[in-house]
């Protein structure tokens, strides 16, 4: 793996990288929740073992629990009961104010009450040791089609995913974002037809997770990249010029967008594209050469699979305000599975002193090598972060392991 570079540099801000370790072999695309005793929870799934079968929705792989207690240096698998899928933490994992833990499961599948769907929440009281039974919850799904969709391999998809975020509000209320489709929303997805482009929604819970409002769509429309609004990740920001603002960044199968609402998410601001770091992955003609061979479109050809694309982000709030997000980049959106050797292809972190408006320093973690592009990143401790991603793909499975890093940070603000 080649070393980590300085993409964008500020001046204000000094980043250290530790040692990388590996966390879960095996495994690709991470979630993870880190607590206030230290402790980190980190979840991934395992492409060459298959799932149990014994929640009402699954992935398609089975998932691997590892924690550490000791600032990432070590890791031991948590199995909560043997021969039973996994609760799905990509749907948001959260520590709540009076130390209890919340785990959701991504899936939200229809219920036997028209416009309402059931998930399922696990509870933990003793710093993730243990983990209680899931509870089935319930979403209000007010117009929301999870009956006759596909994803993304062309198979039905009938659910709606959570998707990274659960966030305690001051009043106690959570918040939680998912994304899926209205009825009439049928716009085709360029490289899977069959599959629509999706939308991202709010949802508000006034009793801890056991039932979920809808309060509406974070953008109106779903007519974005190849995969509409998908993959959401949302932080409130809690100092500050707009302390209170809630930001949410999402993956659109090509830029990443930005949104923010200064009402708890009744309204949004238009779509924002992020070009962290000045990448630009419609700048074809910076790569077409090294992958003519593969017979990749041309721009404006089909589908266009030689443009790339920024993967799933993950955002957080640091305690000092400062906001740090983690993304993948694909160079090209498919081929780099096939040759992913282009410098730009990768895994990056970033940061904003200024609350999202700009995101001034810029490192790239690893560059020109196999990976998912599924990060997640969480705060430690005061300037101490860790990071987490993955190496491989779904194709080579001597490579799939999920690794990460501390990192070491001071600010002159």
């Amino acid at each position: 793996m080649k070393s980590c570079k300085l993409i964008a540099e500020d001046p204000r801000v000094q980043v250290e990288f530790g040692e990388e370790r590996l966390i879960l072999q095996g495994g690709l695309q991470p979630f993870m929740l880190a607590t206030s005793a230290g402790t980190l929870v980190v979840q991934a799934q395992l492409p060459q073992q298959k799932p149990y079968g014994t929640r009402k929705m699954v992935f398609p792989h089975r998932m691997a629990t590892v924690v550490s207690r000791d600032g990432g240096n070590t890791w031991q698998r948590f199995v909560r009961k043997e021969g039973v899928d996994e609760v799905n933490i990509e749907g948001g994992a959260a520590e709540l104010k009076d130390g209890t833990i919340l785990a959701l499961d991504t899936y939200v599948v229809a219920s036997d009450k028209p416009g309402y769907g059931i998930g399922e929440l696990a509870l933990s009281h003793d710093d993730w040791h243990t983990l209680e039974e899931p509870a089935a919850v319930s979403f209000e799904l007010t117009n929301i089609d999870i009956e006759s969709k596909k994803d993304d391999g062309g198979h039905d998809h009938r659910a709606a995913r959570l998707h990274r975020s659960m966030i305690e509000l001051p009043d106690g209320d959570l918040l939680t974002t998912m994304y899926t489709w209205f009825y009439g929303d049928n716009v085709p997805c360029p490289y899977m037809p069959s599959m629509h482009k999706a939308r991202t929604i709010l949802y508000r819970s006034s009793d801890k997770g056991r039932t979920w409002r809808q309060i509406g769509s974070v953008v109106k429309s779903t007519d974005a990249g190849t995969e509409g609004f998908v993959e959401p990740v949302l932080v409130r920001l809690s100092q500050g010029l707009h302390e209170g603002r809630l930001l949410c960044l999402m993956r659109t199968g090509r830029e990443m967008h930005a949104v923010y609402s200064d009402d708890e998410g009744v309204t949004w601001s238009e779509p924002k594209v992020e070009l962290i770091g000045g990448i630009d992955v419609n700048r074809t003609e910076l790569w077409a050469e090294q992958f003519r061979e593969l017979n990749v479109p041309e721009p404006n050809e089909g589908m266009n699979e030689l443009r790339g694309m920024y993967a799933d982000p993950d955002l957080i709030e640091l305690h000092n305000g400062v906001l740090v997000c983690a993304f993948g980049v694909r160079i090209p959106e498919k081929a780099c599975w096939k040759d992913p050797t282009h410098p730009w292809n990768g895994n990056y972190v970033a940061f904003s002193l200024d609350q999202g408006e700009s995101w001034s320093h810029v490192v790239q973690v690893t560059s020109g090598v196999l990976t998912a592009h599924y990060m997640s990143i969480r705060e430690l401790a005061p300037n101490v972060l860790y990071v987490a991603y993955d190496n491989g793909a779904w194709n080579k499975p001597e490579l799939q392991r999920v690794v990460g890093r501390r990192i070491g940070l001071s600010f002159r603000m």
